[in-house]
């Protein structure tokens, strides 16, 4: 028996081990309710699923938001379910109807989506000097909880139908292979693209999105639409997994605290079963996490950022029990759940969002809401379906990729800069954050560290060495975004601006009105045609509207999809419903968040953070004692008599 297979028996007989426990031990004895993890019943709506449907047929008015989504909505328990489909504002568009990608408007191929990358977005090293690295890493990690593509490493389901989605298009030194066109849409290289050509590169591998055609997924006919992985909530499924089998391997089912493993004195997310197969890297003992998302993974920061979020859980699950010594494992567990989701909510849209949409902006479209602290808003609708949008996706929110930094600063207490690391060295091997002091330097580094302007340019790392393995070229995260797009039908940056009440643009002069003139030239020596611009790329070469870091059409998605996310979820933190929101002391509590406090409270040894972490040290934002920050009282969450999960 391989080694791998080994440790991967020894991980489920864990898993089993302390299953069995929780049925006869909870944090002060046997526990009433029935764990969401162990549920079988389909009409169960706390049951995650991982295969294709519309969701239960039956839901329950439950206290606690399900693990996959299902039943947020009563009426409609498919909306914002994982392993579903992507929503649209605007019908895709494909070249056959069905699920071709788009041609020009002349019928021959679009611009290549690498050579569109080399020449119109840069490579100029501009940091922000507002926003610090936390800004863009918490934003990754944000989109990450609500939206990932399904594709051959997405989901479980159906594994013999997906298991040629394991093999690659293109080979990792960037050579042909002969694959199924309907998996493969290889990017090519271009004779202008020098750094490939002279490395002997001849594509870059590219697998299309898995679609509901392709699994039956409810599909009748007509143009196919791509599924998501995640929930369409922001309730941390990258944490807590989008299915009830995914959930269950992460729990102790014991006090209400996650698994983790502890290594020289610390926790951490514990490790994959399947190392090698996950991570780059060459052994299985090689550190490589396990979450309720394979991206925990990604970089640095995001594991991190991740890191903090199990362990910030876990404290709260443990404070819980010294406050509650009647509350049983489930209760434990799904306070804790519920607390930590209201928290990373509120630092979203009352800390993170107001910089990239607006304040302004948000206020206007009831985005965010200015009320005392203690105040509720009852603002849920459930005619609004909450369910991620491929626009969005797939094309708004991708422009914030030229926030990303490749260089990560290694920083000390007194914010001195002793090192740092080549991001591209680092994807998807985790280890290095477990190396030394790295993870507080690394986290002290995104809290003082700037972010990349939001701009034109992409850095070198995400740009010609994205996921580069041991190669010494790797891909193109700009040029992936615009074949993403194409892959997903997505219909042009001219019709976005007509949905969104600009002018249509009828000659290559109208899209100055919000792009320079410069870019304007270079989008007429590339497309033959005003009407053949991709979204991704229009979008991103808008000037941002003031007080935002998007220009009028990425705005206008990312608004609607953020108004989505919150109005439609029947859970949202804010809400005055008595059986799933908080009371009013709880609530003044939870609005005490902020990512500087998360990143204080759950770091091994930092001491000190500026109170907005996401916005540069100055004057008025000076470093100052983790523990002069504002903290969460959980006295205000004492309970005499154990709560009623349904």
């Amino acid at each position: 028996m391989a080694r791998s297979q080994i440790i991967y028996i020894l991980f489920l007989l864990k898993v089993v081990i302390l299953s069995f426990e929780s049925v006869t031990v909870s944090a002060s004895g046997s526990c009433p309710f029935k764990s969401i993890a162990e549920s079988s019943e389909r009409s169960n709506p706390l049951l995650g699923v991982d295969f294709c449907d519309i969701g239960p047929t039956k839901c329950e008015d439950s206290k606690y938001r399900s693990l996959d989504g299902s039943c947020n909505n009563l009426d409609n328990p498919q909306f914002g379910l994982s392993n579903y489909k992507y929503g649209r504002l605007l019908p895709p568009k494909y070249s056959d109807g069905i699920n071709q990608p788009r041609l020009s408007v002349d019928g021959g191929p679009l611009p290549n989506a690498r050579l569109i990358s080399l020449s119109l977005f840069g490579e100029l090293d501009v940091p922000d000097k507002n926003f610090t690295l936390i800004n863009m890493q918490f934003g990754q990690v944000l989109t990450g909880d609500f939206t990932r593509i399904a594709n051959g490493t997405a989901s479980s389901k159906n594994v013999s139908k997906l298991s040629e989605r394991y093999v690659p298009c293109c080979t990792q030194d960037g050579q042909y292979l002969e694959r199924n066109p309907k998996l493969c849409y290889n990017l090519d290289i271009p004779p202008e693209d020098l750094l490939n050509v002279q490395a002997g590169n001849e594509c870059m591998n590219f697998v299309r999105t898995l679609t509901d055609e392709e699994t039956n997924c409810n599909y009748n006919g007509g143009p196919v639409e791509q599924l998501n992985a995640v929930t369409s909530y922001l309730d941390l499924s990258l944490l807590y997994g989008s299915t009830a089998e995914t959930n269950r391997l992460l729990r102790t089912f014991n006090g209400g605290r996650l698994i983790v493993e502890e290594r020289n004195g610390q926790t951490w997310l514990p490790k994959s079963p399947n190392t090698t197969q996950v991570c780059f890297v060459e052994d299985e003992s090689d550190v490589c996490y396990t979450g309720g998302d394979i991206s925990v993974n990604t970089s640095p920061g995001f594991s991190i950022l991740v890191t903090m979020y199990l362990r910030q859980h876990n404290r709260l699950a443990d404070e819980l029990a010294k406050l509650n010594p009647h509350w049983c494992d489930e209760v434990l567990f799904q306070e804790a759940r519920r607390i930590l989701i209201a928290q990373i909510q509120h630092i979203t849209y009352y800390e993170l969002l107001p910089f990239f949409l607006g304040r302004e902006n948000m206020l206007r479209n009831k985005l965010i809401y200015d009320v005392p602290p203690d105040s509720h808003v009852n603002d849920y609708n459930p005619q609004v379906d909450a369910t991620t949008l491929n626009e969005f996706a797939t094309g708004a929110f991708r422009h914030f990729h030229s926030q990303c930094e490749g260089r990560l600063d290694l920083v000390t207490e007194m914010r001195s800069v002793v090192g740092s690391l080549r991001l591209s060295d680092w994807f998807f091997r985790p280890e290095i954050i477990e190396a030394g002091d790295n993870f507080d330097l690394l986290s002290r580094g995104m809290g003082w560290q700037p972010q990349q302007l939001t701009d034109n340019n992409i850095d070198r790392e995400v740009k010609h060495f994205l996921s580069r393995r041991n190669m010494t070229l790797g891909g193109d995260l700009r040029a992936i975004d615009t074949h993403r797009g194409r892959d997903h039908g997505l219909p042009t940056y001219n019709d976005f601006r007509e949905f969104c009440g600009i002018k249509r643009a009828t000659s290559w002069s109208d899209f100055e009105d919000f792009i320079n003139v410069q870019s304007v030239e270079g989008l007429m020596n590339l497309y033959k045609s005003p009407e053949d611009v991709d979204f991704t790329v229009g979008g991103s070469l808008e000037h941002p509207v003031p007080g935002t870091l998007a220009g009028p059409t990425f705005l206008c998605i990312l608004t609607e999809q953020f108004y989505r996310t919150r109005v439609g979820d029947r859970y949202f933190f804010e809400t005055d419903n008595p059986k799933t929101g908080f009371t009013k002391d709880q609530l003044k509590e939870i609005r005490k968040s902020t990512i500087a406090r998360i990143m204080c409270d759950n770091g091994n040894q930092i001491k000190t953070m500026q109170p907005k972490a996401f916005i540069t040290v100055s004057n008025t934002n000076p470093i100052m004692p983790c523990d002069k920050l504002p903290t969460l009282d959980l006295s205000k969450w004492i309970d005499e008599v154990p709560i009623n999960l349904k």
